[in-house]
């Protein structure tokens, strides 16, 4: 799916899932970006089911990918593990070691086959995207610094400059035809200054913010892009030039 069509879809997911999610008019939906590029809702309406309602989404591959949360921060990267067309494997992910800490560069190169490297590769980096993303910063964070620790994929976990951050959770997701995606959550004190800016609350006594932290983690939901297009039921619709304003603007990777 070619970058301008990702682009649309990824609005379509916006609107459809603030709409469903807090039954906001479409017309009355308007959506924002921080300096650093992270989307966020503009509205006084959220209510307080959901004081810090957030999402973010991702684009690679076949799948354009969303995610919200009503407390914590969210992140969330979709990759698609293609083979390199011009170099082999090892030289294609030699140009990305600056971005792995030395456990996790060893980690991967030390996988096994070539396509077992670059799939663990792919795991690596969505996971660091979603948590550069769920912050607000993208890659200008210093990703090399973010270091993950998993078992079998599964208890993920994460420091950051040598110190565990307990208050965060990881999950990692395969989807068909060789994509995988991740979602993180975390504590909005985390966020950067622009997107704080962005949500109601940054401190939350321990009761109340891990009773966010650990809602269960509801499955992703396949939806065909007919199924995203605005029905009218007596509301005004927004155009297409509307919901599409920016979408030439969206880089290939979202914020």
């Amino acid at each position: 799916m070619e970058d301008r069509k990702q682009a649309l879809v990824s609005r379509l997911l916006q609107y459809a899932l603030i709409h469903e999610v807090l039954g906001i008019p479409y017309n009355e939906i308007v959506i924002k970006r921080t300096f650093e590029g992270k989307p966020y809702l503009e509205c006084s309406k959220v209510g307080v089911e959901f004081p810090n309602f957030n999402f973010n989404v991702s684009h690679h591959g076949d799948y354009v990918a969303i995610a919200s949360e009503p407390l914590c921060l969210v992140g969330v990267d979709v990759v698609c593990c293609t083979e390199p067309e011009k170099e082999p494997v090892p030289e294609f992910i030699e140009n990305f070691s600056s971005y792995f800490s030395s456990l996790e560069w060893d980690n991967i190169i030390n996988t096994g086959t070539s396509d077992e490297i670059l799939v663990d590769f792919y795991r690596y980096w969505c996971l660091k995207e979603a948590f550069v993303k769920a912050v607000g910063s993208g890659l200008a964070y210093g990703v090399d610094k973010v270091e993950f620790h998993h078992t079998n994929w599964t208890n993920i976990s994460v420091k950051v400059d040598g110190e565990p951050l307990t208050e965060w959770r990881f999950w990692l997701f395969k989807l068909p035809e060789r994509h995988w995606v991740a979602v993180a959550r975390g504590h909005p004190r985390f966020a950067t200054e622009n997107y704080k800016r962005t949500i109601c609350k940054a401190e939350f006594d321990a009761e109340e913010y891990h009773k966010g932290l650990n809602l269960p983690n509801v499955a992703f939901v396949t939806r065909i892009i007919e199924q995203l297009i605005p029905v009218s039921h007596g509301e005004e619709r927004p155009t297409m030039q509307d919901i599409c304003s920016d979408c030439l603007h969206l880089s290939s990777r979202e914020a």
